[in-house]
């Protein structure tokens, strides 16, 4: 009698359903941070069972790690609106429409990126080096046109600036970065900072009723 190959087939996962299990591992973040996501309610968020998470991706730690490198953006990098100063107005736009979301992803993973080596590198993937690297496109470009020079002191802190900016504002104000905000920041200092606003120069209106 010919005996029946015994072992386990593992279940191909397309990839539109492996992006509703990166879904919801964000959503879930979000919600409740990093420390009290389980594969348990990330698998009846996406309507699958948790053996399914756990043989595709091991641990909790691999689960996050790949949704955040699935979801990797560059939402500045097509800005380039011909002079830096534009570049960073519109740079404040855009990251004014995200600012809320990409907070409490950072907020959510919070101590846990500081002590897992594979989610720090996920998170910078995801949500730092695409916006360090449009930044320095953008001064590159400046460089080029001879409105900076490239040693500039202030464009070490340009990132910073803005980066920085939108993650504190709501720990200092228990409010978003929203776009009036942004731009206020980059009329008063980012701009000044680099020589890009003369002395006197009035910044922009602020919108009536804006916080």
């Amino acid at each position: 009698m010919t005996s029946t190959p015994t072992t386990a087939r593992r279940s191909k996962i397309t990839p539109e359903r492996e992006q509703e299990f990166f879904d919801a591992v964000l959503e879930q973040l979000r919600e409740h941070g990093y420390e009290a996501l389980t594969m348990e309610g990330v698998a009846a968020r996406a309507s699958c069972g948790k053996s399914t998470l756990y043989r595709q991706w091991k641990t909790k730690p691999r689960l996050v790690a790949a949704a955040l490198r699935a979801n990797r953006q560059g939402t500045l990098v097509a800005v380039d609106t011909g002079t830096l100063a534009g570049d960073l107005r519109e740079a404040a736009r855009i990251a004014a429409c995200t600012s809320g979301r990409d907070t409490r992803l950072m907020q959510a993973l919070g101590h846990a990126v500081l002590s897992d080596a594979e989610l720090q590198a996920a998170l910078r993937e995801a949500l730092v080096e695409p916006e360090l690297a449009a930044f320095a496109a953008m001064v590159e470009r400046a460089v080029a046109r001879g409105e900076i020079t490239a040693d500039h002191p202030a464009v070490e802190f340009l990132p910073a600036q803005l980066m920085g900016v939108l993650r504190i504002r709501p720990v200092l104000e228990g409010r978003d970065a929203d776009a009036d905000y942004l731009l206020r920041f980059v009329e008063a200092v980012v701009l000044p900072s680099l020589g890009l606003t003369p002395p006197g120069t009035s910044r922009t209106p602020r919108t009536p009723g804006a916080h």
